[in-house]
């Protein structure tokens, strides 16, 4: 079933949810470092610093469009070489993931995007994706950097990670 267009109304409230929860994470959250909220656009768009370990700040994007809440955090660039191995690294953990997955954006960069059905927004969700887009970029992203830079990092093919 397509999900019809949300009305201003649906879309200020909804707006408004996501708000809430995002002053609560700037509070609450130790991993949460700002939120801001892209004023210059017009759109409904937030963004959200987040301090990591394996790769130390990172800013993961919410959208609110008019179906669906879309998500987004850039991984990496593209990579200098080993370049089959490496996508297929990510490809393969795309089967691992819920609700977001590896792609490829702009210079060819590699993002971590996803979106939900505005009736599917709630608090827990956001939760879930703000926690999974965290872990994932932790988890995947020094596998990943050792892959498509290795040369840059003087990896060994010890140190490589298998796919």
């Amino acid at each position: 079933m397509i999900q019809r267009p949300s009305t201003e109304a649906e879309l200020a409230d909804l707006a408004g949810r996501i708000e809430a929860w995002l002053d609560q994470q700037r509070t609450g959250n130790p991993v949460v470092a700002a939120v801001e909220r892209d004023e210059e656009s017009g759109e409904r768009r937030w963004f959200v610093r987040v301090r990591g370990e394996a790769k130390d700040v990172f800013t993961i994007w919410f959208h609110l469009r008019q179906r669906t809440l879309h998500y987004e955090t850039y991984v990496m660039p593209a990579p200098e070489e080993n370049h089959s191995r490496f996508y297929e690294h990510l490809l393969r953990r795309n089967l691992k993931l819920y609700g977001a997955a590896f792609a490829i954006g702009e210079e060819d960069a590699v993002f971590l995007v996803g979106r939900i059905d505005h009736r599917w927004v709630d608090e827990d969700e956001l939760d879930r994706i703000l926690g999974s887009l965290y872990a994932w970029t932790e988890q995947f992203f020094r596998p990943a950097l050792r892959i498509g830079f290795a040369s840059r990092l003087g990896a060994s093919s010890a140190d490589r990670p298998a796919t």
